[in-house]
């Protein structure tokens, strides 16, 4: 038995054990999040391989309330018994509306990776292009209806006339939205009613008016207010009367993006770049520097890794149109990406 002091002397050291070793211990996990806790978002990231990033716009993901799931066999905008893959396999040809990415992957690679298990390193290997698309739909709403409901197609993001943008899928899956460019790109659609031959098209007409502050955008009545996330949103082109140039040759005529489209598409294509340095902050040009126009040879798109438009893949394209601000997007990018290494610099200056 211990005799008195030297019980004591032991009680008092357990109580110093107490004292110093645990009171740090319980300091450190009040000040971390706690069991049970949410983790809250800031409402701009969007998902790469499973992990976030903020983009400093207005983002939706697929799981949030409001937002649109490719990941969904059943169908989204018809009445809830006439939804499920049953019923429309005979409008579908599958219940998928993506795929995982094989082209240049090793077979261990493929069959690592086959159930989504991509790292980000994965994504950076094998995706170099973010590919440009408008939606001849005029908001992401429609734009979903058509893809996922009607033609049994996908793609990464969606941007509406308001400026949010809407993720459907992990940037590692393969969308189908640009035939071969699948497997290596990353695809946004966005909220346009495209361009045409005519600068006096119906379409136009229909979805474009003049009132005291100039062009708006004119939902028509059967869309309701179309789905647009900010109440009450009133959407101008960035520039009042259409936009004329050559595509393929051809010269057409498109009315621009909304301000809000473009501040929202030059944050997403900032954040995409800093995630995915592959895909780099340019367009395709041609040797004088111009922008491209046309169908890119299957040389010059081998080589390519950046923003591209889908004409630049497909001949019978010609998204995202003449009235497109290429530089306007990239200059803006990279306006972005050198500011933030200037912080990064002053952050490493001051020692942090």
């Amino acid at each position: 038995m211990l005799c008195n002091t030297a019980r004591s002397i032991l009680m008092l050291a357990m109580v110093c054990l107490i004292g110093v070793g645990c009171a740090p211990q319980q300091r450190a996990v009040e000040a971390g999040p706690r069991i049970g806790d949410p983790a809250p978002r800031v409402g701009d990231e969007i998902m790469v391989a499973g992990r976030m990033f903020h983009t400093g716009a207005p983002v939706v993901l697929w799981f949030d309330p409001g937002g649109y799931d490719a990941y969904r066999v059943e169908r989204r905008f018809v009445p809830l018994d006439q939804a499920s893959w049953a019923e429309s396999s005979s409008v579908l040809r599958s219940p998928n509306r993506y795929s995982t990415r094989r082209v240049g992957m090793s077979p261990e690679d493929q069959e690592r990776t086959r159930h989504g298990n991509w790292t980000l390193d994965d994504v950076r290997t094998h995706v170099d292009q973010f590919v440009i698309h408008y939606d001849v739909c005029g908001v992401s709403r429609r734009c979903f209806r058509v893809l996922h409901d009607l033609r049994g197609l996908s793609v990464h993001f969606m941007l509406d006339i308001d400026g949010t943008i809407y993720q459907t899928l992990d940037v590692q899956e393969r969308a189908w939205h640009a035939g071969t460019a699948n497997d290596r790109s990353v695809g946004i659609e966005i909220a346009n009613m495209g361009a045409y031959r005519d600068p006096d098209d119906r379409t136009l007409r229909q979805w474009y008016a003049r009132d005291e502050e100039g062009t708006r955008i004119t939902i028509p009545g059967s869309l309701g207010d179309g789905g647009v996330r900010t109440p009450g949103f009133v959407g101008r082109p960035s520039r009042p009367e259409p936009v004329s140039g050559e595509i393929h040759g051809t010269t057409l005529h498109q009315y621009d993006l909304t301000d809000e489209q473009y501040e929202s598409l030059i944050k997403l294509t900032a954040a995409l770049h800093l995630a995915l340095p592959g895909i780099e902050l340019d367009y395709p040009r041609e040797s004088d520097g111009s922008q491209g126009t046309r169908e890119l040879t299957q040389e010059e798109y081998d080589s390519f890794g950046g923003l591209i438009g889908h004409y630049h893949i497909t001949r019978g394209k010609i998204d995202p149109g003449p009235a497109f601000d290429w530089d306007r997007v990239v200059e803006g990018a990279r306006a972005i990406v050198s500011d933030r290494a200037r912080e990064g610099a002053r952050y490493v200056r001051g020692g942090r």
